[in-house]
C-alpha cells in the first residue's frame, strides 16, 4: 500500500504529513542558517556598493581629464556662475531683468499698419474717407 501511495503522490511522502494536518519537521539550525543567509546578503550588498563607488570614481577621473583637456565646466559650476551673474546684475534693481524681445514680436513701427489703413481708405467713397480721417 505504501508503494501505491508513494507512486500516487510522486514521491512526496514527506509533504503528506503537512497536508493531512501533521506538524512540520522543524530544522534546529533554521534560525542560525537564516541569520547566516541575511549576513551573506548584507555583505554582498556592501561589496556591490563598494564596486559601484570605485567604478564611478574611475569614470569621474576620466570625465575630469576630458574637461581639463577641452576646457569644459561641470553643470554645477556653470549653474553657479549663471546664478551669480544674475544676482550681480539684479543687485540694485527692484524688479527682475528684462529679457530681450526678438525682432518681429511687438516693438515694430506702426508704419506698416498705417500704410494698410491708407490703402483701404483709398478704395472707399469720398464721404466715408472723410469720416475715417477725422
Amino acid at each position: 500500500m505504501d508503494f501505491v501511495m508513494k507512486q500516487a503522490l510522486g514521491g512526496a511522502t514527506k509533504d503528506m504529513g503537512k497536508m493531512l494536518g501533521g506538524e512540520e519537521e522543524k530544522d534546529p539550525d533554521a534560525q542560525k542558517k537564516e541569520e547566516e543567509r541575511q549576513e551573506a546578503l548584507r555583505q554582498q550588498e556592501e561589496e556591490r556598493k563598494a564596486k559601484h563607488a570605485r567604478m564611478e570614481a574611475e569614470r569621474e577621473k576620466v570625465r575630469q581629464t576630458i574637461r581639463d583637456k577641452y576646457g569644459l565646466k561641470k553643470k554645477e559650476e556653470k549653474e553657479a556662475e549663471e546664478k551669480a551673474a544674475m544676482e550681480q546684475a539684479c543687485e540694485g534693481s527692484l524688479t527682475r531683468p528684462k529679457k530681450a524681445i526678438p525682432a518681429g514680436c511687438g516693438d515694430e513701427d506702426d508704419e506698416d499698419e498705417e500704410s494698410i489703413l491708407d490703402t483701404v481708405l483709398k478704395f472707399l467713397p469720398g464721404p466715408l474717407q472723410d469720416m475715417f480721417k477725422k
